[in-house]
């Protein structure tokens, strides 16, 4: 089975699966209670870990949660006071969240996305007020890949306004591109299972200046910021996956940036329109077999041993991507949508067969339609 479906879920990394049991095993004691120190002082190894990796651990500060919906949820839901603004692009964690403060009254405005799915930058900017309390811009677009420029953006937005927040969602970008967070970033959020770790863990990384108001209350756990007894299996695992990651990120990128371009002129263009830009993330390419329907090509591709997404897979229920539709493109597009996403495991063969498979599903299917 060739699995293309990366952006969705990876697999468990297994070398760092076998450390976090490990672990876990010989030392289960709650890291809140006085005997375990050594389980809290793991913990705090793990959370320094992985700051390292895309932040200054002087200036920002991790919050364990579990996932990145729950870190873009505490992130809208405990700021969004006034108006809220976010792009169209954004993933159903932070869109449905925006929807959700909306119909308890929070003013929601909107920035449009380009054909690309990166922000209009000009078009936000002017949807910031004295009077907005949070802007939230996704940092990898989840359904088309495109790099929204969070530094330059939150730069502009405090510019405006000093006191508004930034918030970014990082799961698409964190372990995968080079990202060093800057002083303007006030909130991103992260996720283990798109890098190799297991479900259920994630964080909302923050500025340590920036006062963070806690979303679970309980126990105080985490600096009283998200209460509730610490994963220690996956927080752990997910450390030791980032450790993997950064250690070949820039080789996995140029590697996976030439076998994305390499896809692109496999698949054939008569049949597949490509949607991912060309400068976005190497690990998600997005087209369109154009006049054909994505869910069916997919299940042809997985009868022949290829599994490949149809977008989001939190948005999979519905008719079209709630993304991809804010592109500006119409049905014959929105139908035919497929997103193929990789992983550092990714094969240059996996990649020729996909392309092989992919073009002959669509010609087979076409034929049928006539």
């Amino acid at each position: 089975m060739i699995y293309l479906d990366n952006a969705a879920t990876t697999a468990p990394d297994k070398k760092a699966l076998a450390r976090a049991v490990q672990f876990a095993e010989e030392n289960y004691l709650n890291p809140s209670a006085l005997y375990g120190g050594e389980v809290s002082a793991m913990l705090k190894k793990a959370r320094e870990s992985l700051l390292s990796g895309i932040a200054d651990p002087t200036r920002f500060s991790l919050v364990f949660t579990s996932g990145g919906t729950e870190a873009d949820n505490q992130a809208l839901i405990t700021c969004g006071k006034r108006n809220v603004v976010i792009s169209a692009g954004e993933h159903a964690a932070v869109y449905e969240t925006g929807v959700s403060l909306k119909n308890g009254g929070v003013e929601l405005r909107l920035a449009p996305i380009g054909a690309d799915g990166r922000v209009d930058a000009e078009k936000l900017l002017s949807l910031v007020d004295e009077k907005t309390s949070v802007v939230s811009v996704v940092h990898v677009n989840n359904e088309t890949g495109a790099v929204n420029d969070i530094f330059a953006l939150a730069r502009a937005v405090k510019k405006k306004n000093p006191r508004c927040v930034f918030h970014s969602d990082g799961v698409q970008a964190f372990g995968k591109l080079p990202v060093r967070l800057t002083p303007e970033i006030d909130l991103y959020s992260v996720s283990a299972h798109k890098i190799g770790g297991l479900k259920g863990v994630g964080a909302l990384v923050k500025r340590k200046e920036f006062v963070l108001r806690p979303f679970l209350h309980g126990g105080g756990q985490e600096g009283n910021l998200r209460s509730g007894t610490e994963n220690v299996l996956g927080i752990l695992d997910f450390a030791f996956a980032a450790e993997e990651k950064f250690s070949s990120l820039q080789a996995d990128l140029l590697r996976l940036q030439r076998e994305r371009e390499r896809l692109k002129t496999l698949l054939d263009k008569d049949l597949f329109v490509p949607l991912s830009p060309s400068d976005g993330s190497p690990y998600i390419f997005t087209v369109s077999a154009r006049g054909l329907r994505g869910e069916i090509l997919q299940r042809l591709a997985m009868e022949r041993g290829v599994i490949v997404g149809t977008g989001s897979a939190c948005s999979s229920k519905k008719p079209h991507s709630r993304v991809i539709e804010a592109c500006g493109y119409g049905k014959d597009i929105l139908d035919g949508v497929l997103r193929l996403s990789f992983s550092p495991h990714t094969t240059e063969e996996e990649i020729s067969v996909a392309a092989q498979t992919l073009n002959a599903c669509a010609r087979e299917l076409k034929s049928r339609i006539g």
